[in-house]
């Protein structure tokens, strides 16, 4: 058994003790003058594309690499993230991420799932998306349910057949998250509505970039969002994406159901150049990645670095930690992970008290 110590993150509060565990949280034993080191759970990312030098686009070595990248920064869990592309491509990529999904090996990060950014969103909406959009027709989502890997989909509520796709998805177990719409807060409303009526879960896929703003006489998806308690909603906390009032704002309306994600691509933690972003060029400098004609495409985030930064903007660090763990592992019902008590998978990380990373571990074994 491993134990490590210091002051340890919980949903009570912050326990001065060591932590013991397995492949399981097996104790918290109280200590009065632990190491000044924090211990808290694994971080989670629902929405993530690629980062050192690949992309979940890539197969089956891309997906893995993309998991040791980011283990190495906090993340014990995420979904790697397809882009619009043409169909047979999605497909490809679902089937590699299932594939490493059933054997995982050490030093990655455990796939929990996959979310499918596109291709059902607007043509006029795409963001960094590519145009290879489609309608959500049944025989589309049968596939996708078939490979059993699916965890969250994004989706434009203003597009044909939306409504009816949104509710089968909902009864899969699949989250169905607003983006990449010109829907109006009523079109957003009637899809939320639908799948609550069905039992499912409602996100918003990085609130505020592509969607419909909040404004006094159009609420558009934001205000549709931000309005509903039981919704969720990710933010891109990376200092390009949105503002810090913005982000200030939806954690006020959504204390409880705001996560931070990365939406990473391939260049995170890479060198300044040209990257491949599905089949687009993506050129990295000064921090951003930006497609030719100007959009962000993607960040170069990790998830140590997303929680610094709500620190920087005045978010306590018990709460900056839950926008990391507690809240995504809420958000894809998972309830053996989110939080450190015993009973729990052992998915740790300790921090220095700069809040830099220096323990990771998956399941109980040592990433870093």
């Amino acid at each position: 058994m491993t134990f490590v110590e210091g002051q340890i993150w919980t949903v009570e509060g912050w326990v001065s003790g060591r932590l013991h565990f397995g492949t399981l949280i097996e104790q918290i034993e109280p200590l009065e003058r632990p190491p000044e080191r924090l211990i808290v759970p694994g971080f989670i990312d629902v929405h993530v594309h690629g980062g050192g030098g690949s992309d979940a686009m890539d197969g089956e070595v891309g997906v893995r690499q993309m998991l040791r990248f980011h283990a190495r920064h906090g993340t014990t869990g995420l979904l790697p993230t397809t882009i619009t592309n043409p169909w047979p491509r999605i497909l490809e990529a679902l089937r590699a991420v299932k594939t490493v999904r059933d054997a995982p090996e050490h030093g990655e990060a455990a796939v929990l799932g996959a979310h499918l950014e596109g291709p059902f969103v607007h043509p006029d909406k795409l963001g960094a998306q590519p145009l290879f959009t489609r309608l959500p027709e049944p025989e589309l989502l049968e596939e996708l349910f078939a490979l059993e890997i699916l965890k969250v989909v994004t989706m434009a509520p203003d597009r044909p057949g939306a409504l009816e796709a949104a509710r089968s998805f909902a009864r899969a177990g699949v989250r169905v998250s607003l983006g990449h719409t010109l829907a109006t807060a009523q079109e957003a409303g009637e899809l939320i509505e639908a799948v609550f009526k069905v039992g499912g879960t409602v996100g918003g896929t990085h609130l505020y970039n592509a969607m419909s703003g909040l404004s006094g006489r159009e609420p558009g998806v934001v205000g549709a969002l931000l309005s509903r308690a039981q919704t969720y909603a990710e933010v891109i906390l990376d200092g390009h994406h949105v503002h810090r009032d913005s982000f200030l704002t939806a954690l006020n309306a959504k204390p409880e159901r705001l996560l931070l994600v990365t939406d990473a691509m391939r260049a995170a933690g890479m060198p300044d150049g040209d990257y491949d972003l599905g089949g687009q060029v993506a050129t990295v400098k000064d921090g951003q990645a930006r497609l030719s004609g100007g959009s962000l495409a993607g960040s170069l985030l990790t998830l140590d670095v997303a929680l610094k930064n709500a620190m920087a903007v005045g978010v306590p660090l018990h709460q900056a930690v839950a926008l990391l763990s507690h809240h995504p592992a809420q958000y894809l019902g998972l309830e053996d992970r989110g939080d450190l008590r015993p009973g729990l998978r052992a998915d740790v990380v300790v921090l220095e008290p700069d809040l830099s990373v220096a323990q990771v571990y998956v399941g109980g074994l040592a990433v870093l």
